[in-house]
């Protein structure tokens, strides 16, 4: 018998295998787990080279993955003054002041994680800043990640002086006379004015990479799915990959925008299998609408505004052919869809493409309101449901007075992340943050899916108690059912001889503690091929 690399002990070992459902040690070899059982067990694969880490009396589970993030496109979601949570709009204002007067000449003000639900009253304006901003251009993404509010300054900037035309259904909003108001939304529109926007080096955006997957690692992430592969991802990693091994893995499936052409449907088609030694293209991702608190998600009915009521495919059709496309080549797709009907849509679409369908993995994004048919529908085409309640938990309210809950209405907002529902249906249920649209802790995020409030808010009244995941339904989410949902579960997902040796070690075991204990949980290490940092 060939002798291990190394031997981990602990206290606990969640293996998430149901053949072997508990465990103390396990033995690796070529950075993959050779067996699985007790000291006794693996006591035959220790040699003279075996490296032995015993972490006493912690608990190892699967190695953690988020499956929505965006780290690399993120870096420049997420530059300039984080806003998140910050209230009210007068506040925001003189935060954004400041930091105008504080701006080098060229420079622009920058900011992320606005809240929506800020501009109540105002309605949707960036002139309202011009006051504290003056020539200073300024560029604050809403927390959505897909609209943002810009000032005068930024709009002559970008040369935007009425609407403009885009091939999907993005928009440079105006008011009655015609001049745009500073609201835009979705990617097209926001492309129009972040084209401007000074950029930062490529060695500054390495950095600031390396030190966010660092603090990923840190908190127990193992690996990720990256829903996009932006302009200069290879490089970054690549370059990271220079310096020594990546703390985690990441997983790019490259965005299809709505239109895409031929070409670029053949682009990203030939990206895929291409990486390198823990990064890896596979899959696409497409989107069939917006957001619910923007007005651009696709809703069965519109919205209490008379919104929410289309698809940013300007021809819904084209969506079907593209995916088609990828479906029967045999390669992963994940379609972001929020409103009910682009869910519906996107799930007929899938079922439309017959046998071939079950060539990969096949996966929907957010599903932020739907009704009980569809509920059913993903567990009967076997798609998987990729979910972030923690969108639910922060950005939306048990009273229903939050901007996304007033434009639903009580019935739509009563279907709003349906994650106990699907899992209940036997929906395989991955969990992920959207970094960063919310932060990146899984700890954290786990905690909300169980209490349905942010657990750091122990005063805030549930949002849907009845759709609460058990521990061992939000651990399934970031460890079994991520690897299922990305058609890798025969890989990773479970500490399961074979399978890649990518562990977290948790001070605490993760099933035995609350909600609120959870999220302070210490996480001792994290393994990679079962090799520590």
């Amino acid at each position: 018998m060939t002798a291990a690399d190394a031997i981990v002990l602990a206290g606990t070992i969640h293996t998430l295998d149901p053949h072997k459902p508990g465990a103390t040690a396990l033995a690796i070899r070529d950075g993959r787990i050779a067996a699985v059982g007790s000291p006794a067990d693996v006591e035959p694969f220790r040699g003279t080279g075996t490296m032995v880490h015993d972490f006493g009396d912690a608990t190892i589970v699967p190695g953690l993955n988020d499956s929505h993030t965006h780290v690399v496109f993120g870096l420049e979601l997420a530059r300039g003054v984080q806003l998140t949570d910050l209230g009210p709009l007068a506040k925001v204002q003189r935060t954004i002041g400041d930091a105008a007067a504080a701006a080098k000449p060229g420079e622009w003000v920058i900011g992320w994680g606005l809240d929506p639900n800020l501009f109540t009253e105002t309605g949707f304006n960036g002139r309202i800043f011009d006051p504290a901003t003056g020539s200073v251009p300024m560029f604050l993404r809403m927390r959505d990640g897909h609209s943002a509010i810009v000032n005068s300054a930024a709009l002559d900037a970008a040369g935007i002086s009425g609407s403009v035309e885009f091939p999907d259904e993005s928009v440079i909003d105006v008011d009655d006379a015609g001049r745009p108001t500073g609201y835009i939304v979705e990617f097209s529109a926001m492309d129009h004015v972040t084209k401007v926007i000074p950029q930062e080096s490529f060695d500054v955006r390495a950095e600031r990479l390396g030190t966010l997957l660092a603090g990923m690692a840190a908190v127990g992430i193992t690996s990720t799915h990256v829903m996009d592969f932006a302009e200069g991802s290879a490089e970054l990693v690549t370059q990271l990959e220079t310096l020594g091994e990546l703390p985690l893995r990441l997983r790019f499936s490259p965005m299809v925008n709505a239109g895409a052409s031929l070409n670029e449907l053949e682009e990203a088609a030939a990206l895929q299998g291409t990486g390198g030694r823990r990064w890896r293209v596979e899959g696409v991702k497409f989107f069939i609408d917006g957001t619910i608190d923007n007005g651009s998600a696709w809703l069965e009915q519109p919205d209490a505004y008379g919104e929410n009521h289309e698809s940013v495919w300007t021809d819904p059709e084209d969506f079907q052919k593209a995916l088609r496309y990828f479906v029967e080549r045999g390669i992963p797709t994940a379609t972001h869809a929020i409103g009910d009907q682009g869910v519906r849509y996107v799930l007929e679409a899938l079922e439309a493409s017959g046998d071939a369908r079950h060539l990969a993995a096949h996966r929907v994004e957010h599903i932020e309101t739907i009704p009980d048919d569809l509920v059913t529908r993903f567990a009967e085409l076997g798609v998987a449901a990729s979910m972030q309640p923690v969108h639910g938990t922060h950005h939306t309210r048990a009273d229903r007075s939050d901007n996304w809950s007033v434009r639903l209405g009580p019935e739509r907002a009563a279907r709003g992340w349906r994650c106990r529902d699907l899992r209940d249906a036997g929906v395989t249920v991955a969990l992920g943050s959207d970094w960063p649209i919310t932060p990146y802790d899984p700890r954290a995020m786990m905690a909300d899916s169980i209490l349905r409030r942010p657990v750091e808010s122990p005063g805030i009244a549930p949002v849907q108690p009845e759709q609460a995941l058990t521990a061992l339904m939000a651990l399934e989410g970031y460890t079994s059912h991520a690897a299922a949902a990305a058609g890798l579960n025969s890989e990773w997902g479970s500490i399961s001889v074979g399978k890649r040796a990518d562990l977290t070690v948790f001070a605490r075991d993760p099933l035995a503690v609350t909600p609120e204990e959870l999220a302070g949980t210490a996480v001792l290490a994290t393994l990679v091929d079962g090799v520590l940092p």
